[in-house]
């Protein structure tokens, strides 16, 4: 195991400092939500489902299920990625998982009601990136459609995990802002605590075979760093303003 004592020297070799978000109705501000689904947040549900509590899933959840709800109320668009894979596709490095029409690849318990919302969109994606998960085989791009539709200005991010699925979101994201491709979106926004990755300990990963270890603290700052390093906005603390 990674001791704190080594995160909290890494935290201060690359240091994070992170803002705080105020959204107003003024605002044309998307939710982006990325694989909120029980094959990788509900207990025992899946190859890569956490297997005991988990302290910072959970709670990436609970503030998910807060953003989604108020956004909701308010009537702004929802953007939900769900992983979902066929079972003859395999996604390496990684075992089989979110296979299609499986309870793994549908919502978590606490946001199954969201596809029950007219300002909700969900894409179930078959690969890391919910960016190129979001193409059709003419070309075009859902999400794409979804940003330009609704006139987004700021995205703002949270999901599961971190340094993985979130991270290669936003960095495509990213890049397409920059080159144009995303008018009229202006800024993405990953909110820290309403994001999450998994903990593979060294002295785990030691015992399988082709895994490495993934220590989560540290893992779910580097990506959060990553995120920033490439033109996100990170912040600690989302409200809503008049």
């Amino acid at each position: 195991m990674i001791s704190s004592d080594a995160v909290e020297l890494l935290k201060k070799e690359i240091p994070l400092e992170q803002d705080t978000l105020v959204l107003s109705n003024d605002a044309k501000t998307g939710l982006v939500l990325v694989d909120i689904v029980n094959g990788f947040c509900t207990l025992n549900s899946g190859n890569l489902a956490p297997q005991t509590p988990d302290k910072q899933i959970d709670g990436m959840v609970d503030e998910s299920v807060k953003l989604a709800k108020e956004f909701c109320k308010k009537n702004w668009p929802v953007y939900a990625l769900l992983d979902s894979h066929h079972p003859d596709i395999p996604e390496p490095p990684y075992p089989p998982h979110c296979i299609a029409g499986t309870d793994e690849s549908k919502l978590v318990p606490a946001l199954q009601w969201l596809e029950n919302e007219r300002n909700v969109t969900l894409r179930c994606k078959d690969c890391i990136d919910g960016f190129v998960g979001s193409m059709e085989k003419d070309g075009s791009n859902v999400f794409v459609n979804w940003v330009k539709a609704n006139d987004i200005k700021v995205l703002l991010v949270v999901g599961i995990c971190t340094d993985i699925c979130v991270l290669d979101f936003v960095c495509s994201v990213l890049s397409a802002r920059n080159r144009g491709f995303l008018t009229p979106l202006e800024d993405v926004v990953v909110y820290s605590n309403g994001c999450a990755t998994f903990d593979l300990p060294v002295h785990v990963a030691r015992n399988i075979k082709g895994a490495l270890a993934h220590p989560q603290e540290l893992m779910h700052h580097v990506g959060l760093y990553i995120a920033k390093s490439r033109g996100a906005k990170v912040v600690s603390q989302v409200s809503f303003g008049i």
